[in-house]
């Protein structure tokens, strides 16, 4: 998460969207960086709602803009798959190894998700609270350009984010059927990308 309070905007970190390459180019010009732990780095808005907004509006009388960035929901399930086939990922239980993308993809549809498949739901992160905290500049990943555009504009700064914590490069096949059900079974998250820009 990354805040500039003085352009009143905090920088969501959804997971496997491309943050940490904004928040390593922005560190230096933000005003507050969580980095770690994971929990709060990636603070979704019902805890940025909980612990941060209040602060800033008890403390200062101001009401901060959210912005995130989502992913297309096949590529974002497709990063972490990837992601858990790194080297060092091997034996743990959150590992893919030896699990197809067919497999991924089914366990991540069932109620109760088993460790490998358990990687949230960006829809959920970035759920309205029911006092109005909402996402206000909602961007999808595709649309790198934009983002820049939009964070140099409202920052006055040049942004030059490298690629970071990138997944190894696999081919991702995703069976016609299992596609179709993941668009019926999780249909908030392609509604949510559809309403990025």
């Amino acid at each position: 998460m990354l805040v500039f309070f003085k352009e009143r905007l905090v920088l969501l970190s959804v997971p496997k969207t491309g943050t940490t390459a904004y928040q390593t180019a922005l560190r230096a010009r933000a005003d507050i960086v969580v980095s770690d732990p994971p929990e709060l780095k990636h603070a979704p808005i019902y805890r940025y709602d909980r612990f941060f907004r209040p602060i800033f509006e008890k403390m200062f009388g101001v009401e901060m803009e959210i912005m995130a960035v989502v992913r297309e929901p096949v590529d974002w399930l497709g990063s972490w798959y990837r992601y858990r086939q790194r080297p060092f990922m091997q034996g743990k239980p959150n590992a893919t190894h030896g699990i197809s993308f067919d497999d991924f993809v089914n366990a991540y549809m069932q109620g109760k998700r088993p460790g490998f498949a358990n990687v949230g739901s960006q829809a959920r992160f970035l759920t309205p609270r029911p006092n109005g905290c909402t996402v206000r500049h909602l961007f999808k990943y595709e649309n790198q350009p934009g983002i820049r555009a939009f964070l140099q504009d409202r920052l006055q700064t040049e942004i030059a984010p490298a690629r970071e914590n990138v997944s190894p490069d696999l081919p991702l096949e995703l069976s016609p059927d299992i596609a179709e059900r993941l668009r019926r079974k999780c249909a908030d998250e392609f509604e949510l990308h559809a309403r990025a820009i």
